[in-house]
């Protein structure tokens, strides 16, 4: 409704933009158009879904703001400060770990266990003190609800609880955006409802999620703001 478009707009002048574009196109690496003129922003705290059918291209528009897939062209494509237009490969790393990235396939170190494969991020991105690791990944299992499972191997977790430990990754470094695509794909009904419901906890806290879904009972569910992507546009629904 109107009322809540406003505050939408009033909320965005007080918190921090974290993602701002204004009328760009999205290609494929093949060079075929995928969306044109798209306008997207995302202020800290925000909750945002991105909604289309498949191939409408809502994994394109995700994929740019980590840069996994180039802007082609766009008046304005900032995310976390950074211009995507100009920034340079060498610097594409630096920029992701500000985020954290959630895919539906969990993707999972499967040779060792929860706590290794969170203890893995952590050595990557320059925690060099081991109690230091060791209390972060303590407090962000805790988050997650996955305490007792930090010496499991991911084959021995179910679907919804490797997309915790999946989650517990994503927000290691405390990020500012968290960016999932489609993150219960592959989950039962009550799982997704646990997963989207913790995303929505984890952007209470004043980190932005942004997440991609085909189940548009979440959206009646967890309400927030939705983008469609449509025959090659992106929209900002009216509430």
């Amino acid at each position: 409704m109107l009322n809540a478009d406003i505050a939408v707009g009033v909320a965005r002048l007080f918190f921090t933009m974290l993602i701002d574009y204004k009328g760009a196109t999205i290609e494929q690496t093949d060079g075929t158009k995928v969306l044109t003129g798209v306008s997207f922003h995302a202020a800290e705290g925000e909750f945002i879904y991105i909604i289309g059918r498949v191939g409408s291209g809502k994994s394109s528009l995700l994929k740019t703001m980590y840069m996994e897939l180039d802007i082609y062209e766009a008046e304005q494509a900032t995310v976390l400060d950074q211009d995507l237009l100009r920034l340079k490969r060498r610097h594409v790393p630096q920029l992701r770990r500000q985020m954290g990235i959630i895919c539906q396939d969990f993707q999972l170190l499967s040779d060792r266990d929860v706590r290794h494969n969170l203890r893995f991020v952590l050595k990557a991105t320059g925690w060099t003190k081991r109690a230091d690791r060791d209390r972060r990944i303590d407090e962000v299992l805790e988050q997650v609800g996955m305490s007792q499972k930090a010496a499991a191997m991911p084959y021995e977790l179910s679907g919804g609880e490797q997309q915790r430990v999946a989650i517990a990754r994503a927000i290691l470094n405390e990020p500012k955006l968290i960016i999932a695509d489609e993150p219960t794909a592959n989950l039962d009904p009550d799982t997704a409802v646990q997963i989207t419901s913790l995303l929505r906890d984890i952007s209470q806290h004043g980190t932005a999620v942004v997440m991609s879904t085909h189940n548009m009972q979440m959206l009646e569910r967890f309400p927030g703001i939705v983008y469609r992507c449509n025959c090659g546009q992106v929209q900002e629904m009216k509430r």
